[in-house]
């Protein structure tokens, strides 16, 4: 029997649900996918080459984690952190991120330690060539690496929410030429680590979340409304 144009099959195959929500915070992550971007399913479907049902899931996945908002009648779009919501985030991660490095202090393995060097010299190498988009992307997987070192899937995915949606909040505030994380305060984290000293790395941990949030223009509102004849005097 022959099809009509309603009863095509939906393309087969292609990538996992799994996969191309990480695909979409990758980018997300590396500010391909600006906040308030409208995610079109028919769009992501084709340049996925998968059904509307796999962007589907995957949405509503990205949007349970807060990565995503569903507005009714408008569609999906990429979330926009208020500048009160971005302040949550670092109030959220310097009470996560100091417990995580107390637990895994004293029984980080050398293999481990080398894992989290390794990524370390990889954002150098991204900082030498003025790469920003890996810079940010290689960053918050240095912290997301911690997390995963102490095998708490409850805090790995926690943490992997609060990284995403630190990356939305340097997208909307981020001041112009200022690095978003310095590189030389992940070396020092990871040398007290190192040497057993867990006050030590959660008090550099502490200062290097404040530090990051501080390098931000959070006291300007998202909306604000802008004089253009002031810009552009």
């Amino acid at each position: 029997m022959a099809k009509t144009a309603n009863s095509e099959a939906e393309p087969t195959g292609g990538p996992s649900v799994d996969e191309i929500s990480e695909r979409m915070l990758q980018a997300i992550w590396e500010h391909r996918l600006p906040p308030a971007t409208k995610l079109a399913e028919e769009k992501l479907a084709e340049a996925f080459g998968v059904s509307r049902t796999k962007i589907r899931l995957a949405l509503a996945r990205l949007s349970h984690d807060g990565i995503l908002t569903v507005e009714p009648n408008r569609g999906t779009f990429v979330a926009s952190p208020t500048v009160q919501q971005a302040r949550q985030v670092f109030d959220a991660r310097r009470v996560l991120e100091p417990a995580l490095l107390r637990d895994l202090c004293g029984q980080v393995k050398r293999d481990q330690l080398t894992r989290l060097r390794k990524n370390i010299a990889m954002e150098g190498e991204a900082r030498e060539r003025n790469d920003r988009r890996a810079m940010i992307r290689l960053s918050g997987q240095f912290h997301l690496l911690i997390a995963e070192l102490g095998q708490n899937p409850y805090l790995s995915k926690c943490m992997r929410e609060l990284c995403s949606l630190t990356c939305l909040v340097i997208a909307l505030y981020d001041a112009p030429g200022t690095p978003a994380c310095p590189h030389h305060e992940h070396h020092d984290i990871v040398d007290a680590l190192e040497s057993g000293d867990a006050e030590r790395a959660c008090m550099l941990m502490i200062e290097h979340l404040t530090h990051v949030e501080n390098t931000l223009r959070l006291e300007m509102p998202a909306d604000e409304d802008i004089d253009f004849r002031e810009v552009f005097a």
